[in-house]
């Protein structure tokens, strides 16, 4: 009896825990970003809920089907997973630094921010910075594994 109360107790737990998680949020009629439910929309690629518009990045697909993400990284592994090619997608990053929704083709990334996965890769509109890449290598840079969360590159950018 004990047992049986037990796993429905577990099975209630898991179906409230997942019931207000979303993947694909809304669908994009123009191409243009969808709101985001901070919170509930969950990254695709990681799992975890979207909580803040800091970093978070968006995959609309040719249908309109749009993708969130927490960090733009998680982005890059999600397309690579799904063998979609970024011409063939449209993608969205918030901008770090004019806190907007800029195309992340064209945004520049640092490799040292602090992001939701650790990757480090903050994406920014204006390229303020010599120490920012473009979204090319960043992509490469993630792809290789090349990033904060590789011990041998967080020393090397960070010293620790």
């Amino acid at each position: 009896m004990k047992n049986g109360l037990i796993l429905i107790v577990a099975v209630v737990f898991l179906f409230v825990g997942c019931e207000k998680r979303e993947v694909a949020t809304n669908i994009s009629k123009d191409g243009k970003p969808v709101e985001i439910k901070l919170g509930v929309t969950m990254d695709p690629q990681c799992g975890m809920e979207v909580e803040k518009m800091k970093n978070a990045s968006e995959v609309i697909l040719k249908d309109g089907r749009t993708f969130v993400f927490d960090d733009p990284g998680c982005m890059v592994l999600w397309l690579h997973k799904n063998h979609y090619v970024s011409k063939d997608v449209k993608l969205w990053t918030y901008s770090d630094d004019t806190h907007r929704w800029i195309d992340a083709k064209k945004a520049h990334y640092t490799l040292t921010d602090s992001t939701p996965m650790h990757y480090g890769f903050g994406a920014y509109e204006k390229n303020t910075t010599e120490k920012t890449i473009p979204f090319e290598e960043m992509r490469l840079k993630m792809l290789r594994g090349e990033n904060l969360t590789n011990p041998k590159i967080r020393k090397k950018l960070l010293g620790f």
